[in-house]
């Protein structure tokens, strides 16, 4: 790929249309994807709480009219009827889709905690079989709140359930009959509701926070895709644009050529038709070199070979200190001769803007780790193609190769990643592994030292369909 001349007249004009470096987000970018996560849709907790509404209608209509047993109906239906108060106020003030601060949706969920507690403790407090409900909106803060949030509707719901035991009413029994529970069961169903409180609260906080934590490294995934997307459409149109300036530019072209011969040397017009004819040459230069790159710009539809590929994504770390090497050779069978002439040729792969920008991402961590080399090495059998990323350094630490490829986990310190946030190995897999690959970091074998990082793809999944992106 011949490059403008240093100092050339069109290398500025090039510089921001042909060569577009590989998009960076800043951390600042990427702490910013996946925000919504955590707050909750007003709709959610309405719906949830609307379950509840009718549960808790079906269970004292059950129990008073079904079974027989004596309940306080006008204090419970009130308890109830304060829950729809507040789901029809909700529904009127906010739409639908609003999205709850965390300091509203921890203070519906304490409305839920404190009115169950009412019920509960109206129709039987500890004594009552679904004290365990109370576990329901403690769980559903947890995995969607902050920790602080949640361990206040934590406390919230023990101080309730330990009200339960000084004013709760008796648990209603048949024939107007009192049931008394023994203190030491009564005791005994406290201290399961505060451990599965305390349970369930930390289990679905640690759930949740890896949910939100993956939903926002995804999010990083698709802004970078986007963005290399973005780069490799600019520079397809660029190319488009130089095919179609070409005509009307010759046309103004020969047309100050024909004018230079009608314009005597002594006119004082000829010197502005002479800079007509430069500037014209001048454009037609700039145009030339863009359509020569239209293959290294157009990412949508460009065939490669395999190792064009490699080099391309391994080219932006070729001067950084550490020699970096590209081989590619097929990948056959000794014993089988057929396979082998068969395969000696190199595919032609499609390039796809997550294959190059992923291939760079480990190349670059490979030459931050290296000490002296970093090799490239593709290979390629009639069903599958191979690229090995080695390099000299100390190899992946046991405790990080089991991590690897996990959003925001990373061997540097902030320091040593320039303020990265731990994403760039989970983004180059996630893209690798959309295009249909199989990604493998181990560590060499000794006595030899480094790391490895082994990308498999089938040859069908990354061979560019015969015919497919010529023009």
């Amino acid at each position: 790929m011949a490059d403008a001349p240093t100092g050339s007249p069109s290398s500025t004009a090039l510089a921001p249309l042909v060569m577009p470096v590989r998009p960076e987000l800043s951390p600042e970018a990427l702490k910013s994807v996946g925000s919504a996560f955590g707050r909750t849709r007003l709709r959610t907790l309405v719906s949830l709480r609307w379950m509840a509404i009718v549960g808790q209608t079906l269970a004292i209509v059950l129990v008073e009219f079904a079974l027989g047993f004596r309940l306080p109906l006008a204090a419970c239906f009130a308890a109830i009827g304060a829950s729809a108060w507040l789901n029809v106020t909700l529904m009127a003030v906010f739409p639908a889709q609003h999205l709850c601060s965390p300091a509203e949706t921890a203070g519906q969920l304490a409305f839920d905690i404190v009115q169950l507690s009412v019920l509960i403790g109206l129709t039987g407090g500890l004594q009552n079989p679904f004290l365990l409900m109370i576990l329901a909106p403690v769980t559903v803060g947890s995995s969607r709140l902050l920790p602080a949030f949640a361990g206040l509707l934590s406390l919230l719901a023990l101080v309730c359930c330990a009200a339960m035991s000084i004013w709760g009413l008796p648990l209603p029994w048949t024939n107007g009959q009192t049931l008394h529970l023994p203190m030491l069961y009564q005791a005994g169903q406290l201290a399961a509701v505060a451990v599965g409180l305390v349970f369930f609260a930390v289990s679905s906080w640690r759930t949740g926070r890896d949910e939100a934590r993956l939903v926002s490294a995804l999010d990083a995934v698709q802004a970078v895709l986007s963005r290399e997307q973005q780069l490799s459409a600019l520079g397809a149109l660029a190319a488009a644009t130089a095919h179609e300036l070409g005509t009307p530019l010759a046309t103004i072209h020969l047309a100050a050529k024909e004018l230079a011969r009608a314009v005597k040397t002594d006119n004082p017009a000829r010197e502005d038709v002479d800079l007509i004819i430069e500037q014209a040459e001048r454009c037609r230069a700039i145009l030339k070199q863009i359509s020569q790159r239209r293959q290294a710009t157009d990412a949508a539809m460009a065939r490669t070979p395999l190792p064009s590929l490699v080099e391309e994504a391994a080219e932006p770390h070729m001067g950084s200190g550490i020699h970096v090497s590209c081989v590619c050779s097929p990948l056959t069978d000794a014993g089988d001769p057929a396979a082998e002439a068969q395969d000696d040729r190199a595919p032609i792969v499609s390039r796809k803007p997550e294959i190059i920008h992923a291939l760079g991402a480990f190349i670059e961590n490979a030459v931050s780790f290296a000490t002296k080399e970093v090799s490239i090495n593709a290979r390629w059998s009639q069903d599958e193609v191979r690229i090995y990323i080695t390099d000299d350094g100390p190899g992946f630490a046991p405790t990080v190769l089991a991590k690897l490829g996990e959003p925001y986990f990373s061997e540097r310190t902030i320091e040593q990643r320039g303020g990265g946030l731990g994403l760039g190995f989970f983004i180059a897999c996630t893209l690798l592994e959309r295009t249909g690959a199989r990604v493998t970091p181990y560590n060499r074998q000794a006595p030899a030292k480094g790391a490895v990082v082994r990308i498999v793809w089938p040859r069908r999944a990354i061979e560019a369909p015969p015919g497919w992106g010529e023009t």
